[in-house]
């Protein structure tokens, strides 16, 4: 099926490590044109060349940290002005680090979940939707990754709480900016390990290796209660991504969630 997003013009938050890189992949072999927002510059480089050598029309690095007040809105503002306009934004960007919430007194750590995982999204959204209701054309397609851990999750509590925050924040989204034809959804990856050492950065949370994260013990009690038994790829959450995005396969599906968990959750 063709999806429509030739010469789409696409801002992905994140975009350069494991969940974000393989959404950046799956617009390129659309033949998008995308706009790669990332904190990592050596990291999202290194993606960008990836992404043209998979078809990208034009790929735009916009290295810069999220969390800085107006980083967003810039963003938003350098993929419009190289492109001429947002046809849809991925809010992808997020950091996570698992404790138990009787554990978690570290202040400072809530406020930097707070300030990546939901204040950036804040910014971001309310910049692209200022873009697409500005284009002659009028509409566009918003979809948040959020998580799992938005349902409630083990050692997830401060996380899970900014990833709900992150749901709420996308249907109402959805309510308030549907009559301006934006379509805004929310996909809940299961746990991604990353594919190999090229699909993070050094600074990723994953570069000390999958163990660092999340342990085989850890994965094996994650898979018992996982219907389809097997983990979840960042392709698998990029074809979400992709299909959300399109108006032609997705045109009438806002405000909605797609867990891709092989049935881990099932909200």
């Amino acid at each position: 099926m063709n999806l429509g997003l030739d010469g789409a013009r696409v801002l992905i938050t994140g975009g350069a490590s494991n969940i974000g890189r393989g959404i950046v992949h799956a617009f390129a072999r659309e033949g998008a044109r995308i706009a790669l927002s990332d904190i990592d510059e050596k990291q999202a480089r290194r993606v960008e060349r990836e992404a043209r050598d998979l078809g990208a029309a034009e790929v735009l690095v916009v290295a810069g940290d999220l969390t800085e007040p107006g980083m967003g809105a810039t963003a938003v503002d350098a993929a419009a002005k190289a492109f001429g306009g947002v046809d849809a934004l991925v809010n992808n960007a997020g950091w996570s680090l698992g404790e138990f919430l009787a554990r978690d007194d570290d202040r400072a750590r809530w406020q930097k979940l707070v300030d990546i995982n939901l204040f950036a999204t804040i910014e971001t959204t309310r910049a692209a939707i200022a873009a697409m209701r500005a284009a002659e054309s009028g509409g566009g397609s918003i979809v948040t990754v959020a998580s799992e851990a938005a349902f409630g999750q083990i050692r997830q509590g401060v996380y899970g709480a900014t990833k709900a925050a992150q749901v709420a924040l996308a249907r109402t989204a959805a309510r308030e900016h549907g009559r301006h034809g934006i379509r805004s959804n929310v996909v809940c990856p299961g746990l991604v390990i990353p594919e190999g050492p090229e699909a993070v950065g050094d600074d990723s949370l994953w570069s000390g290796g999958a163990d660092s994260v999340f342990n085989e013990n850890q994965i094996d009690y994650l898979l018992k209660d996982t219907p389809l038994g097997r983990l979840t790829l960042a392709e698998d959450v990029a074809d979400a991504v992709v299909w959300l995005s399109s108006d032609v396969a997705a045109r009438q599906i806002t405000g909605q969630l797609i867990s891709v968990s092989g049935g881990y959750t099932m909200p």
